[in-house]
């Protein structure tokens, strides 16, 4: 958070309104308030003003004036004015504040004069005077400082008070003392530099190194005036750039490096061992770009597949014997019931790849089989970011329409459909980033949660403790969000609350699991939701699937067999300059003749025509024809053939993994629909 933006929200509580005073009253001024201008700009201070421990303060704040006006930012004829309204006013405002309100002082001027100068002030008066805590509140902290029995600083004295958060008051330190504050997160530490030294002597001495930088290292203090750990950090680390954190940030860093170093020494992985076994298969499937490792149990071997490219792969077979430790290996890294054999599981778990220096995140669901169990890992965001909105892979006119008819509307439900493993999830993901901003409140409920995304206050849900979606989702609606993004509807209940937030003016945002963008609005009605419910809330609806891609590197030309185009329902002629492509098949694509994927789409917009369909209770058939026709809907076959005929993927692809309902139009047309290039 920018410095400025803490001024920005300091208190102001003045009784009187600045527009309340007369010019008289303006003008009208006494002698302590002349001496006091005196002393700002350099004159002598009163006796009075000399006597007693204010004067300290007085002296360090009127410096601050001083240089503001000895850099032009205010005149001496400016702060006269400000301080005769101050003088006029009630309450808590202080002299910086009243020069805001006036506009005679913006906030970044005052961040940049603070940052320049770095005045020695008192952390106290500095707090009081940019209006974050009262001279009251001030004076009970020093007081209380005082009568402790345990010598403690005034910062925390102000924190254990609730004068003030601890994340404000660093972010003031940082200033002050010119150091920077930094937030520490330990999936983001540098592993190299936090080897130099176990976890236990970090906590010793309160420091953490956190990045290099041309031989440099940023290392984070919870007190970095303590002199002793400042230069027992350069005694480690050479040359570093002190910065601050929080001490609560840094007891949680501390505690996970703790567990991390009592896991690998209990478990250290050699060739033969259970742990290498695990390792190395989840290794391999980053490298190759899987999504789900299947550890099958069968009648004689354990039977190990990697799905790649939306397809299972055989990867390697293990002996039998194997199984039962393999298991109970992935249930401790998941933290599941290792004595629990007989029902189903789950769990998660967060993998430090040591070869590419990556971390993982791993769903793990244990199902039980006559065999033994059955074990499936789920590679979750394995890149580690969200796609952009225009990198899912709409064509141009279809991504418009999907971004000003749905997305940018006010309020309305969101839908987004298709089976598991089809790319919901990722489009959920790049809608909400692209709504995400620092006006919007979007509040999420997960199971679990995929992508981190900074911003957004993120639930995954946790049965164990009684947090489920029930629970979560009778809370959301009490965040005041503006955004409500659920990740699945599953049932009459969840369908129900996203209609309801719609109603009262909430976006929400959700993936469903049906055929295409109609049967989504079949299956809310068949969930007992009515009619005129999902024709005044529904605004759009995106159903999808995710086809491979013809491998670049072995890529061909392809010419259609008439078979294949009669069933697309399409003529030689009708295909005519088309660029059909296959691939041969090469190392780079494991000889498969694809290499990665990208999505299909059918986005339905509920017009006012197909929301009268709706009401009506027509059929699919009468809906789809209805949305063909008025809004432009472009059906999933339909959008996969353009795609195949723009040489993204091949025909073969297409008859495997869409859905054909009937006709397809002609291609320019659907070029004109969709505003593909060829």
């Amino acid at each position: 958070m920018p410095i400025y933006s803490l001024f920005a929200e300091s208190r102001a509580d003045s009784c009187r309104s600045y527009s309340e005073f007369s010019g008289e009253e303006i003008l009208d001024t006494n002698l302590a308030e002349k001496e006091e201008i005196l002393k700002l700009m350099g004159g002598k201070q009163s006796s009075e003003e000399n006597k007693g421990g204010s004067t300290q303060r007085n002296e360090q704040i009127g410096e601050l004036y001083r240089i503001l006006m000895q850099e032009g930012l205010i005149t001496p004829d400016q702060l006269k004015h400000a301080m005769r309204v101050h003088s006029k006013l009630t309450g808590h405002a202080t002299l910086l504040q009243v020069l805001k309100d006036l506009k005679l002082l913006t906030p970044e001027q005052l961040q940049s004069t603070l940052e320049a100068h770095r005045l020695n002030l008192k952390i106290g008066a500095l707090l009081v005077e940019l209006g974050h805590i009262t001279k009251g509140e001030l004076e009970s902290a020093i007081s209380k400082q005082r009568d402790s029995d345990v010598k403690k600083s005034l910062g925390e004295i102000l924190i254990e008070g609730s004068f003030i958060e601890e994340r404000k008051l660093l972010e003031v330190l940082s200033f002050q003392l010119g150091l920077p504050f930094y937030p520490i997160e330990v999936t983001k530490l540098n592993k190299t530099l936090l080897r130099r030294a176990p976890a236990k002597w970090y906590a010793l001495h309160q420091f953490i190194p956190v990045s290099v930088e041309d031989g440099k290292v940023t290392v984070v203090f919870t007190d970095p005036l303590n002199r002793d750990n400042v230069e027992v950090a350069q005694k480690t680390f050479g040359k570093i750039i002190p910065a601050l954190c929080s001490k609560g940030d840094f007891r949680e860093v501390i505690a996970a490096l703790e567990r991390d170093a009592s896991a690998a020494k209990s478990a250290e992985p050699d060739e033969k061992s259970v742990v290498s076994i695990v390792n190395s298969l989840i290794e391999e499937a980053e490298k190759s770009n899987t999504s789900d490792i299947h550890i099958e149990p069968m009648r004689d071997k354990l039977r190990v597949r990697f799905r790649i490219d939306g397809v299972l792969v055989h990867h390697k077979d293990l002996p039998i014997e194997m199984g039962p430790p393999l298991s109970s290996r992935l249930k401790i890294m998941s933290r599941a019931d290792i004595a629990e054999r007989r029902r189903h599981q789950g769990g998660r778990i967060l993998f430090e790849n040591s070869r590419s220096g990556s971390t993982l995140d791993l769903r793990v669901s244990f199902y039980v089989t006559v065999w033994g169990e059955k074990v499936v890992l789920r590679l979750l965001n394995p890149k580690g970011q969200v796609l952009d909105l225009k990198e899912i892979g709409m064509f141009p006119k279809m991504m418009e329409k999907f971004r000003l008819d749905t997305l940018d509307i006010p309020n309305g439900v969101i839908l987004i459909t298709g089976p598991t493993g089809s790319g919901k999830t990722t489009t959920l993901y790049s809608a909400v980033h692209h709504l995400e901003n620092i006006n919007t409140c979007i509040v999420t409920v997960e199971d679990p949660v995929e992508y981190l995304l900074d911003g957004i206050a993120q639930c995954s849900i946790d049965p164990k403790i009684n947090l489920t979606f029930e629970e979560s989702l009778r809370h959301v609606v009490r965040q005041d969000p503006d955004v409500i993004v659920i990740g699945e509807i599953r049932d009459q209940f969840s369908a129900e609350t996203c209609i309801q937030a719609s109603l009262t003016g909430h976006k929400v945002l959700s993936t469903f699991h049906t055929e295409d963008s109609i049967g989504a609005l079949i299956r809310l009605i068949n969930m007992n939701i009515e009619p005129f419910m999902i024709a005044s809330t529904v605004a759009g609806v995106v159903a999808q699937r995710l086809l491979r891609k013809v491998c670049p590197k072995c890529a061909e030309s392809y010419t259609p067999q008439p078979a294949e185009l009669y069933r697309l329902g399409y003529s030689p002629s009708d295909v005519k300059g088309a660029k059909f492509m296959v691939g041969r098949g090469c190392s780079v694509c494991r000889f498969t003749g694809y290499k990665g994927r990208l999505g299909a789409f059918e986005l339905l917009v509920l017009n006012e025509q197909v929301k009268d369909a709706v009401l009506s209770k027509k059929t699919t058939y009468e809906i789809r024809k209805i949305s063909m026709e008025s809004s432009g809907l472009v059906t999933l076959i339909e959008d996969g053939i353009m795609k195949a005929v723009t040489g993204l993927t091949s025909i073969h692809e297409v008859f495997r993994s869409l859905p054909r309902v009937g006709k397809p139009r002609p291609i320019p047309e659907l070029k004109r629909l969709l505003g593909a290039e060829q």
